[in-house]
């Protein structure tokens, strides 16, 4: 079975390559010719556990990288999914453009697999029409499957090797078709499904976590308005058999839980009032940063922004995504009132500049600083921790334990 992914970022790479790994004959698709050339030549395109070793082995394997979409039995799209910030409603432009361009190469009986998270509903309003345009029926000229990626980066290998998978199908013989295809590296159960419940349930996961996010970030604040401990209140409180309050942060990031549950809210805003509120705590969260931060420099008498320093520009520890990252979210906050670039900003995971003040070195970093605001936990830091002296920290992450000069959310 010849397998065409569409799309190599960090779902379509890793899958890709997964199934080289196991035997599947696999062309990889990307229109960024630039993108193409770094895997031709026999680098990857970022930075994940175990995915060097894994791209030499498909190497080995025959995998192919490509502009082009070739002729296949089955296609798997893994194309971003962004939501449109006024209406909150799903952009399926990149889905339907990979589509249509499928749609010029592939054989009547092809499987088309869109591995992209969307909202429920999308391949009803979005695919299918595109299909019937082309005068061709879905579910005898090209089956529709929607099998969700359920991944993270950080440890993207073991997931989609342990991971449990949903494919959702019109045609339950399809859907085992698609199966096999999965099984031939996944070793977590497969669900075979209809295709707007595997839409729902991708959407529905990622909620509930955003959800469980915002009890923790009001729950910051709330102690924080008291003057209350918040972590060690949440650690008595996970002692009861029946309760797991997750840790507050900075803001929530990356391109799934900050992103999925906007996609319900922009189909249903009358019946997502938890779910609404739950993303405005979130998104509330880097300006809850920033003025916590302006009470600590006032205690403590720092009097200038150059002389603070934001560590992590990721979105979470030991990873290279910046996306939707809770620091971005507070640098864009900070520029909307003219201090674009007053702070000095580094993470030694994002190596090209993608901010004002970002340098590249703990050194440089470190380097005439009175206060630092930890953003992210990476391990450089977490194994270091006396780099930071005796400077002032403001820890979001609640990695540096505690001392005088050490403030918490």
């Amino acid at each position: 079975m010849k397998v065409n992914v569409i799309g190599l970022g960090y779902i379509g790479l890793p899958t890709a390559l997964m199934l080289a790994s196991h035997g599947v004959e696999v062309t990889g698709t990307d229109y960024n010719k630039e993108l193409v050339a770094t895997l031709n030549s026999g680098r990857t395109t970022f930075s994940e556990k175990g995915l060097d070793d894994l791209f030499d082995d498909a190497r080995e394997k025959g995998i192919v990288f490509t502009t082009e979409y070739q002729p296949a039995d089955v296609y798997i799209i893994s194309v971003p999914t962004p939501y449109d910030a006024d209406s909150k409603k799903i952009d399926p432009s990149y889905v339907v453009a990979a589509v249509e361009t499928t749609l010029d190469v592939c054989p009547e009986g092809a499987i088309l697999v869109i591995e992209s998270t969307v909202s429920p509903g999308t391949m009803d309003k979005f695919v299918r029409p595109v299909i019937e345009s082309r005068g061709r029926t879905a579910g005898t000229d090209v089956h529709l499957v929607h099998a969700p990626e359920r991944i993270i980066p950080g440890n993207m290998v073991n997931e989609l090797l342990y991971n449990n998978r949903t494919i959702g199908a019109d045609d339950p013989a399809v859907g085992e078709r698609v199966r096999e295809v999965y099984a031939s590296f996944c070793q977590g159960d497969i669900e075979v499904t209809d295709i707007c419940t595997a839409e729902m349930t991708k959407v529905v996961e990622n909620t509930f976590r955003d959800i469980n996010i915002a009890f923790a970030n009001e729950l910051a604040k709330i102690c924080r308005s008291d003057g209350m401990d918040v972590h060690e209140i949440i650690r008595i409180a996970n002692k009861h058999p029946r309760v797991n309050i997750l840790s507050p942060g900075p803001g929530v990031g990356g391109h799934c839980i900050s992103v999925d549950p906007w996609f319900l809210v922009g189909d249903y805003p009358r019946l997502t009032n938890l779910i609404s509120t739950a993303r405005a705590i979130n998104d509330s969260m880097p300006d809850f940063v920033l003025a916590r931060a302006s009470e600590i420099m006032k205690a403590e008498g720092i009097d200038s922004p150059s002389k603070v320093g934001i560590y992590g520009l990721t979105y979470k520890e030991d990873v290279d995504d910046i996306r939707e990252s809770p620091t971005l979210q507070m640098l864009e906050s900070m520029g909307r009132h003219l201090c674009a670039g007053a702070c000095r900003v580094y993470d030694p995971w994002v190596e090209s500049d993608v901010v004002p003040g970002q340098v590249h070195s703990m050194e440089e970093f470190l380097d005439g600083l009175d206060m630092i605001i930890v953003m992210v936990g990476h391990s450089e830091l977490k194994d270091n921790l006396a780099l930071l002296g005796q400077r002032v920290v403001l820890d979001t992450r609640n990695i540096c334990g505690v001392g005088e000069r050490i403030y918490k959310l």
